[in-house]
């Protein structure tokens, strides 16, 4: 920490997430707490998560951005000195999107949680719903194209095959 500084969050994890930081291999673990230590001391800011999970926010750990946690900023205790807390929800690898989808079933979530674009490519867009009856284009038959061959003339207009 900062020497003479008092860190401006407290830090708390979930269980499960300490769990996953014990875990995890010895580099990321001391790569992870090197970077909740810059977080704590307002020092480091994780890149915020959006759709389901807004509100939290995900540290790239290793250089290959492998690993992550996740965290939020949350109102401490009231025995806590500071005022809001970092609560870590996980730290696990990316692969698979598994993270998020841990993250989701820790913060009680009954659905695989989805990111804002997500949300946007599975949306209706709302110029369908805006149109209630199909749009009638009036085109051209292809004999009045230029450039296009016509039907031949009959003599008779009243005859009919």
């Amino acid at each position: 920490m900062n020497q003479g500084q008092r860190p401006a969050f407290g830090l708390s994890f979930d269980p499960r997430a300490l769990t996953d930081l014990l875990q995890a291999p010895s580099d990321i673990r001391d790569l992870t707490l090197a970077y909740l230590q810059e977080v704590v001391n307002a020092q480091r800011f994780g890149t915020r998560l959006t759709g389901d999970l807004e509100g939290y926010r995900k540290l790239f750990v290793d250089s290959r951005k492998d690993w992550r946690v996740v965290y939020g900023v949350r109102p401490a205790p009231r025995t806590s000195a500071h005022a809001r807390e970092i609560y870590v929800v996980a730290v696990r690898p990316r692969a698979g999107n598994d993270v998020y989808d841990e993250v989701g079933r820790r913060l009680g979530m009954r659905r695989r949680p989805l990111s804002a674009r997500t949300h946007a490519a599975r949306s209706r867009s709302p110029q369908l719903a805006a149109r209630q009856h199909p749009v009638s284009r009036r085109v051209p038959l292809p004999s009045a194209m230029p450039g296009l061959p016509r039907p031949a003339q009959s003599a008779n207009p009243l005859h009919i095959r």
